[in-house]
């Protein structure tokens, strides 16, 4: 089948099923993907904070696309194998005041810059974090008419941030309009489960997709078929946080994982956070044991030196 290439500029920050398609293909075609990082290239490895602060934030996800697939109509399904997620060698995690979960105890605002090798980042000592490129944003048009911010996620994909879409992994999607109209952006080199800080390691990459249609096939909402993921086979340290409401237990579970971090492994709290970011997945534990909802917070230990977490023991 073909193969078609697809640069990054002109990016939209938009969904709308006015936007142009910059592509037709048919199904069964395979195309690369150069995304921008989610500034859309307003930023590069050195950028100062006082550059960051000064982006253009009506260009944050600067998406590559639409693409138009040939025979897709409303009521159809759009298959997308994730073939290959590639970072070109940096990313940057930021804080904003006024956004993150645990925005109430980070006021400031930061940029931090990694540097990637192949597989992990070593740029937040001592953590060795993993890396597992994906694109935060993948979708199509949505039903309605008008232009909508990319922020919010919904039935027609966009900004999920979902981690498991990853190299080997395989995304439907409901479509709402002829050709599908897809597109895709905002690539993290690494994302815990949450983002809590409200950034992976945002970078550049280069994605490749095949696309597949599926007729007539009812799909409300995206479905991902993940590959497996690596497992934790030092194990994890994990803290657990119980509370009425959810996301109270899992705002307290990711303040003590900052703490834990700072006090034995030596990271300032603006450094725990970050990494809790791109590397700390939060977990409904239980959701039965009513009034009560149990939350963990797990970072594997692979990516830490080795502690023990209390030096003696009393019998």
């Amino acid at each position: 089948m073909p193969t078609h290439v697809l640069e990054a500029d002109p990016t939209h920050s938009l969904w709308s099923r006015d936007i142009e398609p910059r592509l037709v293909i048919a199904p069964g075609d395979t195309v690369h993907f150069s995304c921008h990082d989610a500034t859309g290239n307003q930023l590069t490895s050195s950028s100062t904070l006082a550059e960051y602060l000064a982006i253009d934030r009506d260009r944050i996800h600067a998406l590559t696309g639409p693409v138009l697939v040939e025979g897709a109509r409303p009521g159809d399904v759009l298959q997308v194998e994730i073939l290959e997620v590639s970072h070109r060698g940096w990313g940057w995690t930021s804080t904003i005041p006024g956004l993150g979960f645990l925005e109430y105890r980070f006021t400031e605002a930061s940029l931090f810059h990694w540097k990637l090798d192949q597989n992990v980042s070593k740029s937040l000592a001592p953590a060795i974090v993993p890396l597992r490129p994906f694109c935060g944003v993948m979708g199509v048009a949505p039903a309605e008419a008008g232009a909508f911010r990319t922020r919010p996620p919904g039935h027609f994909g966009g900004n999920m941030d979902v981690r498991d879409l990853s190299a080997g992994a395989t995304l439907y999607l409901p479509i709402f309009n002829p050709g599908a109209l897809f597109s895709c952006g905002d690539a993290h080199a690494a994302q815990g489960d949450g983002e809590v800080c409200i950034n992976g390691i945002e970078c550049p990459a280069d994605v490749t997709l095949r696309f597949h249609l599926h007729k007539d096939q009812p799909l409300s909402a995206p479905i991902v078929d993940a590959p497996p993921p690596a497992t934790a086979a030092q194990g994890l340290w994990s803290v657990v946080e119980s509370a009425a409401d959810a996301l109270d237990a899992a705002r307290a579970a990711t303040s003590r994982m900052i703490d834990l971090l700072a006090s034995r492994w030596g990271f300032s709290p603006l450094e725990a956070y970050l990494l809790c970011s791109v590397a700390m997945d939060l977990r409904l534990a239980q959701v039965v044991n009513r009034p009560m909802i149990t939350v963990a917070a797990s970072i594997p230990k692979h990516i830490l030196p080795a502690r023990q977490l209390f030096s003696s023991i009393v019998d």
